[in-house]
């Protein structure tokens, strides 16, 4: 016998049986990854929009939604989605479904503040283009990710 004492080794707490990463940190990973992508989409095309005209004026106050004002607006809410699916991954039956039902109901109503605004009509449908651009980026992204995660959980067999 030795005096030393023996080392084993110890499984990380968010990894699964089969090694993978936990459900949910792929299922943020993949959120985070996909509101990046949707970050950069919005701002790119705000940013095209902007060279070829559109002001994005507010008409309370007249000012111009700066471009990087679009990157943090697209993260915060689709860090908001990533969030939601999470929650839906641990306490619904049918995550992956009633995701996206939540995500295009949530798009809908995000889309009518800018059409009742008051902003000229060109900066309007930008806006509402720009929503509908975030939301093709992050649901098919957060689907996908719901239904990796409920593979992992619920295997079949």
């Amino acid at each position: 016998m030795s005096g030393m004492n023996e080392v084993g080794v110890v499984a990380d707490p968010a990894s699964d049986r089969t090694g993978n990463a936990h459900p949910f940190r792929r299922l943020a990973a993949t959120g985070c990854l996909a509101a990046l992508a949707a970050m950069a989409a919005t701002t790119v095309t705000a940013g095209l929009a902007q060279a070829g005209g559109v002001d994005f004026e507010v008409p309370d106050g007249g000012e111009t939604i700066p471009l990087p004002g679009f990157a943090v607006v697209t993260g915060f809410f689709s860090v908001v989605g990533v969030a939601t699916a999470m929650a839906l991954l641990r306490w619904s039956t049918r995550p992956a479904q009633r995701s996206v039902w939540t995500a295009l109901s949530l798009t809908v109503i995000s889309s009518v503040p800018p059409l009742i605004s008051g902003a000229d009509t060109t900066t309007a449908i930008t806006l509402v283009g720009l929503h509908l651009l975030a939301a093709a980026v992050m649901i098919p992204a957060l689907v996908r990710g719901l239904r990796g995660a409920l593979a992992v959980l619920r295997p079949l067999g």
